[in-house]
């Protein structure tokens, strides 16, 4: 992964083992917006890390990574068959 003025580049494979996904699918899918994402700065204690999450289906992905892009973190959450829940998708 990389980080630069246009924000951060991230391979497919790792999105695709998070959300469980063969990594040829995750950039169609990025296209066709079934993968969503969001991106946040930390702030306070968290300042020089940043959190990525990628949403799919039912299920959310997210990794905390350093202002170079290393990947401290990452954490998965999957509801199966039931959809994500709204509150999934906040950020936070």
């Amino acid at each position: 992964m990389r980080r630069d003025a246009d924000g951060f580049d991230v391979d497919a494979a790792l999105i695709g083992s998070g959300l469980g996904l063969a990594p040829e699918r995750v950039v169609a899918l990025l296209r066709e917006g079934a993968i969503t994402s969001l991106v946040e700065r930390g702030e306070n204690e968290d300042a020089g890390r940043w959190r990525l999450t990628f949403f799919h289906a039912s299920a959310r992905f997210r990794i905390v990574v350093d202002d170079v892009g290393r990947v401290i973190s990452r954490s998965r959450v999957s509801f199966g068959d039931a959809p994500l829940p709204p509150a999934m998708r906040r950020p936070g």
